[in-house]
């Protein structure tokens, strides 16, 4: 891999392979997609609660995870510090009697900034660690600072030595009241983490609500943590001595559900999406209903169809309000509803990167500062050869895709396996004409 960086986000490439050798998506457009079709586990909830592993040397078994690069990287980190792994179909065991090393290297952490996770972790168990600057997609800076100056609260130091950071804690980790600029997901997950084994009480204030969290703070809580609060913007966690084996199912992607119930309105069709709790799609539901598209839930399902009727305005802000990670998406669709359409990012300043190449594709969006002004018109999309330039920027050009008349051809499609496991192929039980092909 070849990558370099830009604040603290990381472009990846594959350099000796070079474009051409990598797998594209195919879209044969114009489709009705209809149907139901399973969610699968969370990413951004996978990838923490197998840091958390490391907070215990008692097996854990994981279910419902997903089968994507992350994933693979986050165990691969977790085997160099001296887990032993077993691996099922989206399952796997991880177990770490005893700390080999307390680093997590260059050469794996390159290519995913949540890897600044084992920091907490790795603090709170060996009261050391040497952690490479994590990389990622580059979708503007993803500052560390919230994570290091909170865990100096709680009574650790830092120095950045050759692009490592190398954090130490000689008498240990200590409860500390920790109020945050901004809720920061990363930050509040390092955070919690390391509270869990920490001496005494730690109070994060303005600490994020994401889903995740709360799926987080639910597994150290059945490994015997003492934490309340989650959900809020306050967290309280008594710190224990110790942590023991657990057997948790990771809860479901929110963010590849909220993109394949998509895939039906804008096809002009239906699709339910299944094994999801609702309540934390609420504020995407809710703007899709806003536009007319028709939205129905249960227990553990959700349904939409409806091509939309009206413009919207939406802006991105933390949980429980509309997500950054399905701004693209909804971008897409909003592309193709007649009228005047307004989205504003307030989370990452270089995501409106898939703008230019939905407009390749007959869209007509302009950018104005942090607002995409997005002027909506019915079956604005031919099919086209597009670039993805980062994970949701490829779910948003696979959507287009799935709405054009003609074929497109989506490349650079390692950025959506970072975050979707084999979408093609649900795509496809769905009537979607998809092919995964090699450049």
């Amino acid at each position: 891999m070849q990558t370099w960086l830009e604040g603290d986000a990381f472009y990846c490439y594959v350099g000796n392979k070079g474009f051409e050798d990598m797998d594209k998506l195919e879209i044969e457009g114009g489709v009705p997609l209809n149907g139901d079709v399973e969610a699968g586990g969370s990413k951004n909830a996978s990838l923490p609660i197998l840091f958390a592993s490391i907070l215990t040397s008692e097996k854990i078994e994981f279910t419902r995870l997903p089968d994507l690069k992350d994933v693979s990287t986050t165990l691969e980190l977790l085997r160099g510090i001296g887990a032993r792994t077993e691996l099922g179909k989206n399952s796997a065991s991880v177990e770490i009697s005893s700390l080999a090393s307390t680093e997590a290297p260059y050469d794996l952490v390159r290519t995913m900034r949540a890897s600044i996770l084992m920091l907490g972790p790795l603090l709170a168990r060996a009261r050391k660690a040497k952690v490479s600057l994590p990389g990622g997609c580059a979708i503007g800076a993803r500052p560390v600072d919230l994570h290091l100056s909170g865990l100096e609260k709680m009574g650790a130091t830092f120095r950045l030595e050759d692009g490592y950071v190398i954090g130490e804690c000689p008498n240990g980790l200590r409860g500390a009241k920790i109020s945050s600029r901004v809720p920061s997901v990363g930050a509040t997950e390092n955070l919690l983490m390391a509270a869990s084994l920490a001496e005494g009480e730690t109070i994060l204030e303005n600490a994020a609500r994401e889903p995740e969290i709360v799926d987080l703070a639910k597994m150290l809580r059945a490994m015997g943590a003492n934490i309340s609060g989650e959900g809020s913007s306050e967290l309280r966690i008594r710190g224990v001595s110790s942590l023991r084996g657990v057997n948790w199912r990771v809860m479901f992607d929110r963010i590849e559900a909220g993109t394949l119930l998509l895939a039906g309105p804008i096809t002009g069709g239906k699709v339910c999406v299944r094994g999801v709790d609702a309540e934390c799609l609420d504020a995407f539901s809710k703007k899709l209903m806003e536009c007319g598209v028709r939205v129905t839930a249960g227990s553990d399902w959700i349904a939409a169809e409806g091509m939309g009727e009206r413009p919207i305005s939406f802006s991105t802000a933390p949980y429980p309000d509309y997500p950054t990670d399905l701004q693209a998406q909804l971008m897409a669709f909003l592309a193709q509803v007649p009228g005047e359409s307004v989205a504003e990012e307030t989370i990452f300043e270089n995501r409106f990167m898939h703008i230019p190449e939905l407009n390749r594709m007959g869209a007509s969006i302009r950018i104005e500062g942090a607002r995409a002004i997005i002027a909506g018109r019915r079956d604005c999309f031919g099919g086209a050869t597009v670039m993805a330039t980062d994970l949701r920027a490829s779910a948003s050009l696979v959507l287009a895709g799935l709405s054009a008349r003609g074929t497109t051809n989506v490349r650079r499609i390692y950025h959506l396996d970072r975050g979707y496991e084999s979408l093609e192929k649900k795509l496809s039980r769905l009537g979607a004409q998809i092919l995964r092909k090699a450049e």
